[in-house]
């Protein structure tokens, strides 16, 4: 049947149109890349309430014992503290059992820290003699008071250094008369170090060399008391046994009032002999 020319039209306006809807219609491979190139936005999660929470807290505990960390505090405490005391003790023990401890471990020091000092007339320091072994033991050196109790034996009745108790025997520490030198007194202790005079060895220098001589024999023995009672002043201060607790009261011009002392005959005897020129 012969095609007419409409028939023919319409075969080519359908043809037309097939052609447009396949260059419109992607290929599966391009749907595919743009479904993956989609981004997927999650949906957001709702917080959890406090009784949740605390739910999930509770699981995450189960289970846990705090004995393993107590048992390892306890032993580093106990390793940490036998260090110590075997570092503070020098190697004496690890248990703190030392016979002499540390003033800072002594009860005794950290109360006069914290108690206000004493302030002892010598009526009030003569009653810490030892005599009562109730009271404890004071002895005062250059003004500073120092409890002693630590070693009653030495300083107690009958003790090699009992006389020290109770007063302020600071020119006894320096001349070594403890009996004659119970006080505080140092004039004329400076006497002890300077040469005797010698009249044989004298004569040897000129009025002039005598005299700066002398004035100089006089400033060492000064330096000399100075650095004994300094000696002793430190042997007190820093020792592990005694303590300071205070000072002696004293009234104003107390030394002026005081009848001048002799030198002890023991002291008097160590002076040494001024030497001739160039020894």
């Amino acid at each position: 049947m012969p095609e007419t020319r409409g028939s023919v039209r319409q075969r080519k306006k359908a043809a037309q149109e097939a052609s447009k809807a396949a260059a419109v219609e992607p290929t599966p491979a391009e749907s595919s890349a743009t479904e993956e190139d989609v981004e997927v936005i999650p949906e957001p999660k709702a917080k959890p309430t406090p009784k949740a929470r605390l739910e999930t807290e509770d699981e995450d505990h189960d289970g846990y014992t705090p004995w393993l960390d107590i048992v390892r505090v306890i032993t580093f405490l106990l390793l940490a503290s036998a260090g110590l005391s075997y570092l503070i003790s020098g190697g004496e023990t690890y248990t703190w059992g030392m016979k002499n401890p540390p003033k800072y471990l002594q009860v005794n020091w950290w109360k006069s820290h914290f108690a206000a000092p004493l302030q002892l007339s010598l009526e009030e320091l003569a009653q810490f003699d030892g005599r009562d072994p109730e009271s404890p033991i004071y002895l005062a050196i250059n003004g500073t008071i120092y409890d002693v109790t630590a070693n009653r034996r030495t300083y107690g009745p009958g003790g090699s250094y009992n006389i020290f108790a109770g007063v302020d025997a600071s020119r006894g520490f320096v001349t070594g008369c403890f009996a004659d030198d119970r006080t505080a007194d140092l004039r004329g202790v400076e006497e002890m170090f300077v040469p005797l005079d010698d009249p044989a060895v004298d004569n040897k220098y000129t009025t002039a060399e005598l005299a700066t001589l002398k004035s100089q024999e006089r400033e060492e023995a000064e330096r000399k008391v100075f650095e004994a009672l300094e000696h002793w002043s430190n042997f007190f201060a820093r020792s592990d046994k005694y303590h300071k607790v205070g000072i002696v009261r004293r009234e104003p011009g107390w030394l002026e009032k005081e009848p001048r002392k002799k030198l002890c005959d023991a002291a008097q005897q160590q002076r040494p002999k001024r030497k001739v020129p160039g020894q």
